[in-house]
């Protein structure tokens, strides 16, 4: 009977891929024949393992996020001393840079901003917003929401940072003393209390509900995308929607346009009402208010560049966006943060000096003032983002022929971006895997190439949320850090790095917390 099972489970797998195969060389010749120039112009680009016609490398492709990410890995440093390499997953082909001098002409121009083929995944969940829309549908809605991250409206968000932080640091203090703990889900309820309040208006008390489902749902779907990505088999939505990973796939997605569809209809009775009413004391309430949801409220009032409001949709895609993005990276971010800083307790000792030098015994919240003093935190936290930058891959389509290094590359052709192999280049950063926050001092980072270090991407397309990740992250660890010194309780090489759509480590952060004594400050 087993057996059974097993052939059934093989066969089912070989008629996918036979199907998608088929669906290619039958309903689209000009597919194929575009498979097969590319095919010729990029026979000279280095390549790894076998290469099959059609299927390409995706068989010697780990399904596994950890096991992938690790992979990718040793292919990079492997491979160091070459410009770029080719990976075909199924016909779709792919060039893997880790290079600043390789990078620098796809991410300078504003030539090759579409995002790559595998975006195409997260469209169920994301829909067409800033992340995975092109052309001018994403210019139109970059210049519509850059306002909203103007730093006058982003020092407005520290109440609440300082306040969810302060949560945080209540919940540590039961935990502090008492052994070794997780600390990853700690501090990604925390994030999420923030991203919901400054971007949408919504207090959902995530510290008090260690049983989310949304969070739930956000990581099973970014395992099962990323999943999705590197199995063409899975492509096609006519297989994928019948299998069992294709339905709960759907159940996920349901969760998660649940929560952003309440969020955005509260939000919007709430702004009607405030409309509405006339006394002073409500006009100012509206307007303490609006401060607290800027980036909700801009997009309900929006109109586009023909004078047309947004439809619900086109805002449900934007929120849900963002909140992937503005709470999932910085939670990594902070994680690895504190792993990094409880791992080398000199580098801790001198971030309590700054934090103490700051604030003295004070136990006020972070004032913008406040930001500027704190340049050693800020190195660390750069620091930290360039050992584990929070998002391991990014890709964009090549949209004209052209020469990287000297090799052809095709119009058409995918190319993904590894800042993780990127950041490791002892050209620019020697000792890659030392932690050393002096790296990001204004005189040592003078005259890097802009490229070697991209953990917000760069260009045109870079992170627009970039400046507020770095404020929440800074006021965070620093509320944390002013109450307590961390140890780390694993070992960089025990660590399982999973590098799916956010770089994570597997068995999350096991910390012990120790309180600070009043007299160890001045």
């Amino acid at each position: 009977m087993e057996l059974l099972r097993g052939d059934v489970h093989l066969l089912l797998w070989v008629t996918a891929a036979i199907v998608l195969i088929t669906f290619l060389l039958v309903s689209t010749v000009p597919f194929f024949t575009d498979y097969i120039r590319k095919w010729k112009v990029m026979m000279p680009i280095p390549g790894v393992g076998p290469n099959y016609p059609l299927v390409g490398n995706a068989l010697m492709l780990k399904p596994n996020g950890g096991d992938f990410f690790q992979q990718m890995n040793e292919y990079s440093e492997l491979l160091r001393h070459i410009p770029l390499i080719k990976l075909w997953i199924g016909p779709i082909p792919f060039l893997i840079l880790y290079h600043a001098e390789t990078i620098e002409p796809i991410l300078s121009t504003s030539k090759h901003m579409d995002k790559s083929f595998a975006y195409k995944f997260l469209q169920p969940w994301l829909g067409l917003g800033l992340l995975t829309s092109t052309g001018d549908k994403w210019r139109s809605r970059r210049k519509m929401i850059t306002p909203s991250f103007h730093f006058a409206i982003l020092s407005e968000f520290l109440e609440v940072m300082n306040e969810q932080s302060n949560i945080l640091v209540e919940k540590l203090n039961g935990r502090a003393g008492k052994g070794t703990f997780n600390c990853f889900m700690d501090v990604t309820l925390c994030a999420l209390d923030i991203i919901c309040e400054t971007a949408m208006g919504r207090k959902i008390q995530a510290q008090s509900n260690t049983d989310s489902d949304y969070i739930k749902a956000i990581y099973e779907m970014s395992d099962m995308i990323q999943r999705r990505q590197k199995m063409p088999w899975l492509w096609p939505d006519f297989v994928y929607n019948r299998l069992k990973t294709g339905k709960r796939h759907n159940e996920n997605l349901k969760i998660l346009h649940s929560f952003t569809d309440q969020t955005i209809l509260e939000r919007a009775e709430e702004l009607k009402n405030a409309k509405s009413n006339v006394s002073q004391e409500d006009c100012n309430e509206a307007k303490k208010s609006k401060k607290r949801s800027a980036f909700l409220d801009m997009l309900l009032k929006a109109t586009d560049e023909t004078g047309n409001t947004l439809s619900h949709m086109d805002i449900r895609e934007e929120v849900d966006t963002f909140m992937f993005e503005g709470h999932d990276t910085t939670t990594a971010a902070l994680n690895w943060s504190l792993f990094l800083l409880g791992s080398h307790p000199e580098v801790q000792k001198k971030v309590h000096k700054e934090l103490d030098d700051t604030f003295g015994q004070s136990d006020r919240p972070v004032t913008m003032d406040d930001m500027k003093k704190l340049r050693y935190l800020e190195a660390v936290i750069k620091e930290a983002l360039r050992i584990f930058p929070s998002v391991p891959f990014f890709a964009r389509t090549i949209t004209e022929n052209c020469t990287i290094r000297g090799f052809a590359v095709p119009k058409g052709v995918n190319v993904v971006i590894v800042p993780y192999a990127l950041h490791r280049d002892p050209e620019y950063f020697p000792d890659p895997e030392e932690f050393k926050p002096e790296r990001f001092f204004s005189e040592n980072a003078s005259g890097r190439n802009p490229y070697a270090y991209i953990p917000f991407s760069a260009g045109l397309r870079n992170c627009i949320g970039q400046r507020f990740a770095l404020m929440e992250e800074k006021v965070v660890l620093s509320a944390i850090l002013r109450n307590f010194t961390v140890n780390a309780k694993q070992h960089r090489d025990d660590l399982c790095l999973v590098g799916e759509l956010i770089l994570r480590p597997q068995d999350g952060i096991l910390i012990e917390l120790e309180k600070r004594k009043p007299n160890s400050i001045l």
